[in-house]
């Protein structure tokens, strides 16, 4: 059976990839000490675990209605955007909720793209953004940033990459893989430069409650009124909440795109599970205490990671302030070991070493390879005397 171009083209998600291969060789007895997945290792919060259960007890097991979204979530997604954020966001038609935050992005491509259009896409990125891209007819172009200021892209960088074909800018902070996250005033910057341009904006701040170091969040729709009106914020219950399994996420923006994505998930998915809603509607509107406790698990252990990869020689890791991932530069590693890029180092590492970690290939930096602590000190200490032991 032959198939078509866009699915013969599309890479398998790199992340999950090495998820699998982690789980493969454990399945064998071998002992694999796994950076690759970025899902936090916390349990569910109790008290949104009973939301759902209680939905469930209670028959919350039809099609949602709407298929946007139940109202009660639907209203506190748009409160929690007001209270973080300083975003107000009408609940019945300028939020949709999803399945997952992955398809909100998707559903947000397929809204926007016509066939030809360039998204500018600062590397390093998240590995799904490009290949989204292209499954709507997009063009990526990717826009480099550098490890000395921790990869973040410059407003000249912004603007040297706008074309007349420009349809869309993918903004990430904090960012999945680099872990650096940017500041009010470099928001603030790269907003202006597209300042009166026809250019959508998709916003993807997953990360926003996982900050370090007393930092500030700025959402970019919080800018400028030409922002917000050209802006389509993304978030989910996973990071924040530890809800990866439940695949619940939201996006918020201009009514008539919002609708246009709603559209598109009636014909797809028909959105996500009833009783899932109702958790996140707990996990929003709820006790938060439970996210600071992890918040600050999460800083802790990206300082340690940090400070014990910068102690190997051939590695440069920058200092992760936001996320859970660090994104070290290991091509000084590559000549010693005979690698040719992330890719070849990483299968290497998991091979030789039993230590999975993401290859930077396929997040457009092929110097650098991805590792999330959202695991505990005691693997991580393992894995990388692991790293170190196999770089001696």
């Amino acid at each position: 059976m032959k198939l078509s171009r866009r699915a013969s083209e599309l890479k398998e998600s790199a992340t999950l990839a090495v998820s699998a291969k982690a789980a493969q060789l454990a399945g064998q007895g071998i002992d694999v000490v796994s950076f690759g997945a970025g899902e936090p290792d916390f349990d569910t919060p109790e008290h949104i675990k009973q939301a759902g259960w209680t939905a469930l007890e209670g028959g919350e097991t039809k099609y949602a209605k709407p298929a946007s979204g139940i109202r009660p979530l639907k209203q506190a997604v748009a409160d929690k955007f007001k209270r973080e954020n300083g975003l107000e966001y009408d609940a019945n038609s300028q939020v949709l909720v999803t399945v997952g935050g992955k398809e909100a992005l998707f559903l947000a491509f397929a809204a926007i793209i016509d066939e030809g259009d360039e998204v500018i896409l600062p590397a390093p990125y998240w590995v799904s953004y490009p290949e989204q891209a292209a499954l709507n007819g997009g063009r990526s172009v990717v826009v480099q940033g550098e490890v000395s200021n921790s990869y973040k892209i410059t407003p000249d960088q912004l603007e040297a990459a706008i074309t007349d074909r420009t349809k869309a800018f993918v903004f990430n902070s904090p960012n999945n893989p680099g872990g650096f996250m940017y500041e009010p005033d470099e928001v603030e910057g790269l907003a202006e430069v597209l300042e009166g341009r026809d250019i959508v904006v998709l916003s993807d701040e997953m990360y926003d409650r996982i900050v370090f170091g007393g930092r500030e969040f700025k959402s970019w729709a919080g800018v400028s009124e030409h922002a917000y009106e050209n802006t389509i914020t993304f978030n989910a219950g996973s990071k924040t909440y530890s809800m990866t399994g439940w695949r619940i996420g939201y996006a918020a923006g201009p009514a008539d795109v919002i609708k246009a994505m709603s559209n598109l998930q009636s014909q797809t998915t028909s959105g996500t599970a009833t009783f899932v809603q109702h958790a996140l509607a707990t996990a929003l509107s709820g006790d938060q205490s439970e996210v600071e406790t992890m918040r600050q698990a999460f800083e802790e252990r990206g300082a340690h990671i940090c400070r014990r990869l910068n102690a190997i020689s051939g590695i440069v890791c920058p200092e992760p302030a936001g996320a859970f991932y660090v994104f070290p530069d290991v091509s000084e590693c590559y000549d010693k070991l005979g690698v040719s890029g992330s890719i070849e180092f990483s299968s290497r590492l998991l091979e030789e070493a039993h230590v999975a970690v993401v290859p930077g290939e396929a997040s457009g930096m092929d110097d650098c390879v991805r590792l999330s602590f959202a695991t505990s000190m005691e693997n991580i200490d393992r894995g990388v005397d692991r790293i170190a032991d196999f770089l001696k």
